[in-house]
């Protein structure tokens, strides 16, 4: 097999993942026909004709009967990622007048769940962008393969092997007969947390448009918001406590829900993510509230107030903000960073490194060093989530996951180091360390450091980065080593 057939194994399975993705940019336009936006029809109009033709252009390509290995199917997660964020950006740049670049960048942020903006002015964006941005976040949120699996026709290793090299863990939670039908049951869930949750924050008295953008990006844990001042040019508390449980029910492990629909009980106590997850929460509040009493000198309601909603957006990696977190003391950010960094829950829409693989590394370090002062014959178990695993699968399963949050160290340190070199050097250092672990994080979280006025290159860097972040780092390096040597190697 020559290198360029190795790609056909996958070209038939990104054609109909973006057939079926533009259907679903369509529905901005209904939005721009609601508001009376109708010069922006024709910008919108350029995202689903954009994916229909580069999908069919991939159909048109011969089809190979082979099953795709992990990497070819990892290969095509990765472009489909980068040909959504490339041609998202399409209506920034015809609608609103923003560089390309930036409208890339606004675009991958919005695919990637992140959150971070390089709009100058959102409040004068139209509507019709303001609905474009939640809903690449809502579609990305849950994942692209995910949304158009629940459409192929077929349930083949080839569309099983594609929707589990995402972030749902379809593979491993096989809890419906087929990836079709676990894709299906997948969006039924979706979209009540969204309803349940639109009319939550409805409740707050926002509009009832407001509380569907800001529903869509947190049961995302997107962040992305339709007001300069985020959640917090509401200036209402009812608000922003609403938000919290919404951002919370993106970053459970979805798995909760499916067996919430197949056995009527919701097992969040017995589920070690969750657990972990309000854990998290709880020491993150305490702790920032604490210093923002202490260094901050803030009046005691709004430190709990603004306490409990910042711990709770980093920990779920949602990014809303009600505070400007340059403001606060060195050892309040450092608290952030590293719950920004954990993240949430594996198979949920939040981003990070995932609880799953903090648990796992300690449990893996515990063990390792159990059984360094045992006898070799000695049986120690590991157990997680309840359960034990044999040897060979949890040396496997601690090794890939400690690998994978390497990398997402390896990547940080590279890309603060690079746009360390790119920016003015008077800078605050933290302020780039911040906002490139947020991005990297798919966060969103930022100290401002992250605005249209950083260069090109910095650009480039962070938009690379939350690509890394949201495909977990492996997906990103099989796709350029695929572009450059093949799979055959």
């Amino acid at each position: 097999m020559n290198r360029f057939q190795q790609y056909l194994v996958v070209t038939d399975d990104i054609g109909l993942i973006l057939r079926y993705i533009s259907a679903g940019t369509c529905i901005p336009l209904i939005v721009a026909v609601i508001f009376g936006e109708l010069d922006m029809i024709m910008p919108m109009v350029t995202v689903p004709v954009a994916l229909f033709c580069i999908g069919s252009l991939f159909l048109e390509l011969p089809r190979s009967d082979k099953d795709p290995k992990l990497s070819q199917a990892l290969f095509a997660v990765a472009t489909i990622w980068i040909i959504c964020a490339l041609v998202g950006a399409l209506p920034f740049v015809f609608g609103a007048g923003m560089p390309y670049l930036d409208a890339v960048f606004e675009a991958m942020s919005g695919w990637t769940d992140t959150g971070m903006t390089m709009s100058r002015d959102v409040d004068a964006l139209p509507e019709t962008l303001i609905f474009w941005r939640t809903l690449m976040e809502w579609f990305g949120g849950i994942g692209i393969v995910a949304f158009s699996v629940a459409f192929l026709n077929r349930s083949s290793v080839s569309s099983l092997r594609l929707y589990s090299s995402e972030r749902m863990e379809g593979k491993k939670d096989a809890y419906f007969p087929s990836a079709v039908e676990q894709g299906k049951n997948l969006w039924k869930i979706y979209l009540a947390l969204t309803v349940a949750g639109t009319l939550l924050i409805y409740l707050s008295g926002v509009t009832l448009w407001d509380a569907l953008n800001i529903a869509m990006t947190a049961i995302s844990t997107g962040g992305f918001t339709i007001h300069n001042g985020g959640i917090g040019y509401y200036d209402n508390r009812l608000l922003e406590m609403l938000i919290i449980p919404v951002m919370i029910a993106g970053a459970l492990p979805f798995k909760l829900y499916f067996l919430l629909h197949r056995t009527h009980k919701f097992r969040i106590l017995e589920d070690d993510q969750a657990k972990l997850l309000f854990a998290i929460i709880l020491a993150g509040f305490v702790l920032i509230t604490a210093d923002l009493l202490a260094f901050n000198k803030m009046d005691p309601f709004s430190a709990v107030v603004n306490g409990l909603f910042m711990a709770s957006a980093a920990a779920t990696s949602t990014g809303f903000q009600t505070a400007d977190i340059s403001l606060w003391a060195p050892v309040s950010i450092l608290i952030l960073t590293v719950m920004v960094f954990v993240g949430g829950s594996s198979g949920s829409t939040a981003g990070g490194v995932k609880l799953s693989r903090v648990m796992i590394g300690f449990k893996g370090i515990k063990w390792w060093f159990q059984r360094s002062f045992k006898s070799t014959k000695a049986v120690i178990p590991f157990r997680y989530n309840g359960k034990n695993i044999i040897k060979s699968e949890a040396e496997l399963e601690v090794s890939r996951n400690m690998l994978t949050m390497v990398l997402f160290i390896i990547t940080i340190a590279i890309s603060m180091i690079a746009i360390m070199h790119f920016e003015r050097p008077d800078i605050d250092t933290s302020l780039i360390i911040f906002d490139v672990i947020s991005a990297t994080c798919n966060n969103g979280i930022s100290t401002g450091f992250v605005s249209p006025d950083m260069s090109a290159a910095s650009k480039i860097v962070l938009i690379l980065q939350m690509w890394l972040g949201r495909l977990e780092v492996m997906a990103v390096i099989v796709f350029f080593i695929g572009l450059i040597r093949g799979f055959e190697w």
